[in-house]
Order: structure tokens, then C-alpha cells, then sequence
């Protein structure tokens, strides 16, 4: 009689579990870091300068000559969108860089005083939020006059309200760990904490927000744009060419319009998807 011994599976041998990657959030990456990189070598990879009028090619369409057309000016539209995009990128992050300082700062310290500083600017923020962000926006346009600097300023001052409330939410369930009360045994002060370790454990849950906003933010930028009240000619910045396109679009040619509008979109769906997964996996780690 023969006896067949079978090994029991152990770590060795136990079957693989395959993991799914996350399809969708790994292409959106990819083509924010294309987009990324297109901004950074636009000098060389734009076939012309993205200021060259040339009307003898006024609302040219797709060809060899100029592979997504020209606007009504003759001006290369894969040119100007390659330059655009740089615009159209740093602009959005100098303006969440500033709403993070400003609403990282009062939220830890409406988190970390409690009483009535936190009851004080939870006011200011609610009033923040019943005020339309927009029309705040050209309140302050209005007086200080339009551009990208004032719009970064008047956007940033509108989305720091937003961060200021979430980085005091996370910040309560941070103060209420062990260590925090293990700090104050020792002696040291508050403020110490709160720049030490309490905002810096917050830098995952902060950073996948920002990630989240960085769409919005872009958008709201062209928005302003389109509007006439953000960055003004000659600038390649994408809202101003929808702008500018707007009227070809009676005459039939869509591509001055539609080019940089799709840029518009399909970046701000990139970094929404994009973001949602970062935020996820840093809040994980967290």
C-alpha cells in the first residue's frame, strides 16, 4: 500500500491573492505627469512662439502646419496650449499654498484653544461660506484691480474658510491621542506641539485634501479668466483662450474654443480622480 504525503500549504505554498491596481487613478497620473512635463519643455516641444500672429493662417484647421489649428489671429493653438499650461498649473498652486497657510493656521488654533476662539472663528468661517465665493471674489477684484496675482489672492482668501474646517476636524481627532497629553506632561508649551507634531501629523490628511481642491482651484482660475478678470492678453493662459475663441465659434471654426477648453477639462477630471485615490492612500497611511 503506498501513502502519498502532501505537504500542508504554509507560506511557501499558499496561493497567490492577485491585487487589482487601480486602473483609472494610474492613467490619471500618467497624463498629469505628460501634462506636467509638456509645461515644462513647452520652449521646446511648441513648434512656434506662442505670440507669432500670422493672419494669412487666421482659423486654419488641423494639418501638418499646425497639428490643432490656429485661432483668429493666426497664433498656433498646440503652442499656446503648450505654454498655457504652465499658467494654467503654477497659478492654482500658489493659490492653495496660501489658503493651506491661512486655513491650516485657524483651524489648528480654533482645534488646539477650543472655547470661544473656536467658537469665534468657526463664525468667521461660517459667514465666509454664506457669502458667495465668487462674488467675493470680484469684490475684491473690483478694488483692486483685475490679473493673476489679485485672482490668486481674492481665490485663496475664498478657499481658506474650506481648509480651515477641515484641518480643524482632523486636528480634534489628533489633540484627543495620548501623545499630545504625553508632551504636556513634559512640559512643553503649546504652540511647541502644534508645530512639532501636531501639524505635521496632519501633512498626510492635509496633502490629499489640497489634491482634491487642485482641480477645483484650476478651474475656478479659468473660470476668472473667461470672465475677462483674471490673466490678460497676450497671456496662453487656457480660460482666456475659451475667451478668446468664443467668437470663431460663430464662424464655424471650433477648434480656438474647444482645444483649451478640453485641456481645461480633461485636466480638472484627472486631478479629481487622481486626488481621490491619493487622498484615500494617504489617510490610510495616516
Amino acid at each position: 500500500m503506498t501513502t502519498s504525503l502532501t505537504a500542508p500549504a504554509g507560506p511557501l505554498t499558499a496561493p497567490r491573492i492577485a491585487t487589482k491596481r487601480p486602473t483609472g487613478p494610474l492613467i490619471a497620473a500618467g497624463f498629469l505627469a505628460l501634462v506636467v512635463l509638456a509645461a515644462v519643455c513647452a520652449p521646446l516641444l511648441a513648434p512656434y512662439a506662442p505670440d507669432r500672429i500670422d493672419l494669412s493662417s487666421s482659423l486654419a484647421g488641423t494639418g501638418r502646419a499646425h497639428l490643432l489649428g490656429t485661432d483668429a489671429s493666426g497664433q498656433d493653438l498646440l503652442s499656446r496650449v503648450l505654454y498655457g499650461a504652465r499658467t494654467s498649473l503654477i497659478a492654482p498652486l500658489l493659490l492653495l499654498t496660501l489658503a493651506a497657510v491661512i486655513g491650516v493656521t485657524l483651524g489648528t488654533v480654533a482645534a488646539w484653544r477650543g472655547g470661544w476662539v473656536d467658537t469665534l472663528l468657526s463664525r468667521v468661517t461660517d459667514v465666509m461660506y454664506a457669502f458667495p465665493g465668487l462674488l467675493f471674489v470680484v469684490l475684491i477684484i473690483a478694488v483692486f484691480g483685475a490679473g493673476i496675482t489679485t485672482s490668486v489672492l481674492a481665490l485663496g482668501l475664498a478657499f481658506a474658510p474650506t481648509i480651515a474646517k477641515y484641518t480643524r476636524s482632523v486636528a480634534l481627532a489628533e489633540r484627543a491621542k495620548p501623545y499630545i497629553d504625553a508632551y504636556r506632561v513634559q512640559g512643553m508649551g503649546g504652540a511647541r506641539i502644534c508645530a512639532r507634531h501636531l501639524v505635521p501629523n496632519l501633512g498626510r490628511a492635509i496633502a490629499g485634501y489640497l489634491v482634491v481642491l487642485f482641480g477645483e482651484a484650476l478651474m475656478s482660475l479659468a473660470t476668472l479668466s473667461y470672465l475677462g478678470f483674471g490673466t490678460q492678453p497676450p497671456s496662453s493662459d487656457w480660460g482666456l483662450m475659451v475667451q478668446e475663441g468664443q467668437a470663431a465659434v460663430v464662424q464655424g471654426a471650433l477648434l480656438p474654443a474647444m482645444v483649451p477648453g478640453c485641456a481645461v477639462a480633461a485636466v480638472v477630471v484627472a486631478f479629481n480622480v487622481a486626488g481621490v485615490w491619493a487622498a484615500d492612500r494617504l489617510s490610510a497611511k495616516g
